[in-house]
């Protein structure tokens, strides 16, 4: 009863703000189906860090004897989510683990069928540079690249990214990524719609069946890695679990393990990562007015990079005689398969007969690896 009253005492109204925080994360996660496979783990985290007295995250008096042979006392995190979030996110291993599973499931045939849709996945990643801009007027270089990674939408990315800079907002920035990538249907179409025309959104796309050869599809993997990790060497941890992933799907000797890490591998990370990342999600790292403004920069940048996306498609159609439609430029975010699929679907509202999935799909996947070459920019730039 004298702990149970303990605890109570140290109950404030901080720590009942980040309760509900939590229980909103779990309500987006089942009523919603927003991003369920880590909105939900990373909501019931956020509840076990912020119950007064609970020992995921405690600390402990640790009695050690000086050189002299007096008595130091010194205090040490300890607890479950301590050790889980020091295995897997401090060192990055979670992220990087889970990018094999993202590569295992990429099929990256429609963007070797037609590869210059690879300039869309580059153009859509306007928005992270733009939100750096705006994000150093408020915040210190390194939480400012840190932030703008957002702009990235890929959960993985942003926490890589902010744990190798050392930045203090990991939480709200992981929070900030993965919601914005469950809004994408949200986000996405007001914005398309605000700049392409009618006529331009009706502008069909026939899609040829090319083959791709099986060396072809394994050697890709193999080739952007080298040539990114020597153009940028802070990314070859990113890009090259992302390739292995693919690799093994594509060399047709290892079923079962691409099959494994497709399911097994990325959802057993997907949930350590979840639960760990709420490591962040205390009261006083995480309820600042910092929060809100970084909650704010992640949308600007999810919105600048699908403008930039459909300006970069209406640019180029004023000088190609086979015009594409502008809507499959916002498809060059990280967020696969969800972006490629809207844009197909309004491919469709638009005109029952316009076909854009194997299109937008492959600018979806050229986004994935745009992505995490533009984390290997900030990283480059900013890890010393």
């Amino acid at each position: 009863m004298e702990i149970l009253w303990e605890n109570l005492l140290q109950f404030d109204w901080k720590d009942a703000v980040m309760l509900l925080i939590g229980g909103l994360l779990i309500f987006l996660a089942i009523k919603k189906e927003m991003e369920p496979t880590l909105l939900l783990p990373m909501g019931f985290g956020t509840l076990l860090v912020n119950i007064p007295g609970a020992d995921v995250i405690a600390e402990k008096i640790v009695h050690l004897i000086g050189i002299g042979g007096e008595n130091i006392e010194m205090v040490e995190e300890g607890g479950a989510l301590t050790t889980l979030y020091n295995a897997g996110i401090a060192n990055e291993l979670f992220p990087l683990l889970l990018f094999i599973g993202i590569g295992a499931m990429i099929d990256f045939g429609p963007l070797l069928s037609n590869p210059k849709l690879m300039l869309f996945g580059a153009a859509a990643q306007f928005g992270i540079f733009f939100t750096f801009f705006m994000a150093r007027m408020f915040f210190p270089e390194i939480d400012a690249a840190s932030i703008a990674i957002i702009g990235a939408a890929d959960g993985p990315t942003s926490i890589a990214v902010a744990n190798t800079l050392g930045s203090e907002y990991v939480g709200a920035i992981t929070v900030a990524a993965y919601s914005y990538m469950a809004l994408v249907p949200i986000i996405q179409p007001p914005v398309i719609k605000l700049l392409t025309t009618k006529k331009e959104r009706l502008i069909r796309m026939p899609y040829e069946q090319k083959n791709v050869s099986k060396l072809t599809r394994i050697m890709f993997p193999i080739i952007i890695t080298v040539v990114v990790s020597a153009i940028i060497p802070q990314a070859t941890g990113l890009i090259g679990f992302l390739m292995f992933g693919n690799l093994i799907r594509e060399c047709g000797v290892l079923d079962s393990l691409s099959e494994t890490a497709q399911k097994v591998l990325a959802n057993l990370i997907t949930i350590f990562l979840g639960i760990s990342v709420a490591f962040n999600m205390t009261a006083d790292k995480f309820l600042k007015p910092d929060t809100l403004l970084i909650m704010g920069l992640g949308l600007v940048a999810f919105i600048v990079d699908t403008a930039g996306g459909v300006l970069f498609a209406k640019f180029l159609n004023l000088f190609l005689k086979q015009k594409i439609n502008p809507m499959i430029g916002a498809a060059g975010i990280s967020a696969f398969p969800m972006s490629g699929r809207i844009v197909h679907k309004m491919g469709l509202k638009e005109d029952p007969q316009n076909f854009l999935l194997m299109h937008s799909i492959g600018v979806n996947v050229s986004g994935q690896i745009a992505s995490v070459i533009a984390g290997g920019i900030i990283l480059n730039f900013f890890a010393g």
